[in-house]
């Protein structure tokens, strides 16, 4: 729902109702994942897809009849032996669609879900698929308040990197040190005086899990408010001291439900649970579909070089949030990106040491420079991530690899390391090295081989 949630909220904004299609269940070759989403707006207008195409008129025709009904429906397409031209999935899958109408009257809890969502704070949506209460009853869940994580847990195995390894004997150890007034006189080149100011991730929106801020309020705006400011009642179906929002139609349900979402009872935080009438764990009288909304994935990108900007647009397209970092203030500049991409001046290692990373991270070191590479590898490598990629040669790639070696990386940290960086595309100008970046990503991201499909056999979307 993430990509067509522009059109959702300026639908929702105006008052306008609109037919939200969701695939909450797949099996075989199916062409799209559960949380999938279609939705049709006032006048027919079609946003985002449910199937690549193969279902899409069906499922049109159905939101617009929900829509006029006000009634939720759950529907299942699958290939048909018999009429391979009839409503259904060509490529042998099958998917459950759940289409409910969605307006400000009757979903109050959605505009601070699509508020939540478009900041990036987490909240994940339980929505009944079957059971006593209407189909389509939605309960919203925040994580509630509680102590700061700490930084990201360090890879198993790998021992915190020293304080010597980090640079930490001096500002020119791996080069200028760009937080030196005199970093002028050092070779990186003077501030563009007519640059705007970088955009660092500390403008990120308030964050409902962040103790600092106090308790919050979660209203139907979906704004955090002070403690102070904290109504005793719930606005418009929205428990802000409990962090909930909506129902599934039974106070039992609902606490259950919030309780296995904060305790991450659903796989990958998103698909169907089962439950008795009142929450029983051990029943099946009702159907619930879950949908985690986690804050988008980072992608750090070291080195504001010619590729970097290329890298930056399509991890964007990708759905990741993406810095860029540099040691050098005239490359590192805002207008040299796409819009969106944040933009820090600082020395890359010691950005990185900063930054809490996790299993969705990706960082892509493009650099080329030995004095930047090699520290801020050291640092990648010690740490959780889900891709890390270097560009260079072969030759700049094996110099690289003895200097890791030589500061006292080990070898199954070595093995992470995505170097030369990409697929071998041919790839030549920073638009296709780009792509080829983000097919490694992606195929490392989904178990790829990486294998043009016509030498392969077999489904295309294996389950």
């Amino acid at each position: 729902m993430r990509d067509i949630l522009p059109a959702l909220r300026a639908w929702y904004a105006a008052g306008s109702p609109f037919g939200l299609a969701t695939v909450v269940a797949v099996s075989r070759s199916a062409p799209r994942d559960p949380g999938a989403a279609l939705a049709v707006g006032p006048g027919g207008e079609v946003v985002g897809s449910v199937s690549g195409g193969c279902v899409e008129g069906a499922v049109f025709e159905l939101a617009q009849e929900v829509i006029a009904s006000g009634e939720a429906r759950l529907e299942t397409f699958g290939y048909s032996d018999e009429d391979a031209f009839a409503v259904g999935l060509t490529c042998g899958g099958e998917i459950t669609v759940l289409v409910r109408r969605v307006s400000a009257a009757g979903d109050p809890a959605f505009g601070a879900v699509a508020d939540s969502v478009t900041a990036g704070r987490p909240v994940t949506t339980a929505t009944l698929v079957d059971g006593a209460a209407p189909r389509g009853a939605t309960l919203a869940v925040w994580p509630l308040p509680g102590p700061d994580p700490g930084p990201a847990n360090p890879v198993p195995g790998v021992q915190e990197p020293r304080a010597k390894e980090l640079g930490a004997e001096g500002p020119g150890a791996y080069g200028p040190d760009p937080a030196d007034p005199d970093r002028a006189d050092q070779g990186l080149g003077a501030p563009d005086p007519g640059a705007q100011e970088p955009r660092t991730p500390d403008s990120a929106a308030p964050d409902p899990a962040d103790p600092d801020q106090g308790a919050h309020d979660l209203g139907a705006s979906g704004t955090v408010a002070p403690a102070s400011d904290r109504r005793t009642g719930p606005p418009g179906g929205t428990d802000p001291d409990h962090g909930l929002a909506g129902s599934l139609g039974r106070a039992g349900l609902d606490r259950v439900v919030a309780a296995d979402v904060r305790a991450g009872a659903v796989p990958g935080g998103t698909g169907l649970r089962h439950y008795g009438p009142d929450g029983e764990r051990c029943g099946n009288a009702v159907t619930v579909f879950v949908q985690s909304f986690a804050p988008p994935p980072r992608m750090l990108v070291f080195g504001a070089v010619d590729y970097a900007a290329a890298v930056a647009r399509v991890g964007g397209f990708l759905g990741y949030r993406v810095t860029v970092c540099d040691a050098r203030p005239a490359f590192a500049t805002p207008r040299r990106f796409p819009s969106g991409v944040e933009v820090v001046v600082d020395w890359p290692h010691r950005y990185l040491s900063g930054q809490a990373t996790d299993e969705r991270t990706v960082i892509c070191v493009l650099t080329h420079d030995p004095k930047f590479d090699v520290p801020v590898l050291e640092e990648a490598l010690r740490r959780p991530a889900a891709y890390v990629g270097a560009m260079g040669s072969r030759r700049t790639h094996d110099d690289r690899v003895e200097r890791l070696r030589a500061a006292g990386v080990p070898e199954p940290a070595l093995a992470r390391l995505r170097s030369p960086v990409g697929l071998d595309l041919g790839a030549r100008t920073p638009e296709e090295v780009a792509v080829s970046v983000a097919a490694e990503i992606v195929a490392l991201r989904r178990g790829g081989s990486g294998v043009p499909l016509t030498a392969r056999t077999g489904a295309i979307h294996p389950r």
